[in-house]
């Protein structure tokens, strides 16, 4: 299955034409994105949602924090931890991209190459991702929305963290971060564009088991004590 964890969230109708055009294009499951300040009120969409959708494609939710303090990036991932089947945090700030890869709560560092002239990436934090499971997030239309030296600069990220990931394989997720109809790209596109930047396919199929595998350990992460030990509760 096809998995976007990175659909911007929006109104009802809004939600729902994007899940129906993803859902046309192969797209088998999308998570919508939410900041700290909306997250609350797309959960209220929630029911509504399913009752439009549940034919047509599963879905979930992403809080996206948006914050270079790193202290109100602790209490909102604190806060909402048991609220959201993702939660990521939009990098780029260093400071930023070194605390959400040392902090085991938050699931996904979304772009931290943005507005940076590198890839926000280097060997340690590579490590410090690997080691606490947080998936560095590259998204599609941080190359389809912008042009010229700009978009050759993303391409360059990109390629940067691809040398970091073969060499720590820490978890990597691709997703199209698609706020209009019109930003959605069938699966075969996305497919062929990041295999165009340089991940092979069977790296690019891993991060959609990454993102697979983000949603299926949170379903559980109350009953977790540490990673890969869950509590077991005897209702006999």
């Amino acid at each position: 299955m096809f998995f976007d964890l990175n659909i911007r969230g929006a109104g009802l109708e809004n939600n729902i034409a994007l899940a129906s055009e993803a859902s046309r294009y192969g797209w088998g499951h999308i998570n919508f994105s939410y900041n700290q300040n909306e997250f609350k009120e797309g959960l209220e969409l929630r029911d509504e949602l399913e009752d439009s959708l549940s034919d047509v494609i599963d879905f979930d939710y992403t809080l996206e924090i948006k914050s270079t303090n790193i202290n109100e990036i602790r209490k909102i991932a604190n806060k909402y931890r048991n609220k959201a089947s993702c939660i990521s945090v939009v990098g780029g700030d260093l400071k930023v991209n070194r605390a959400v890869v040392e902090n085991v709560k938050i699931d996904v560092l979304s772009r931290p190459y943005l507005k940076r002239f590198d890839s926000g990436l280097n060997h340690i934090l590579a490590k410090e991702a690997l080691n606490n499971s947080v998936a560095i997030e590259l998204c599609f239309k941080d190359v389809l929305r912008t042009y010229l030296s700009h978009r050759s600069k993303v391409i360059s990220s990109f390629k940067d963290i691809y040398v970091l990931y073969r060499k720590f394989d820490f978890p990597l997720v691709l997703s199209t971060r698609s706020e209009s109809i019109f930003d959605i790209r069938t699966t075969h596109d996305f497919i062929s564009f990041f295999k165009q930047t340089g991940l092979s396919e069977d790296e690019i199929n891993k991060s959609f088991e990454t993102s697979r595998n983000i949603l299926e350990f949170n379903k559980d992460r109350d009953k977790m004590i540490f990673r890969g030990v869950r509590r077991i509760v005897d209702e006999a």
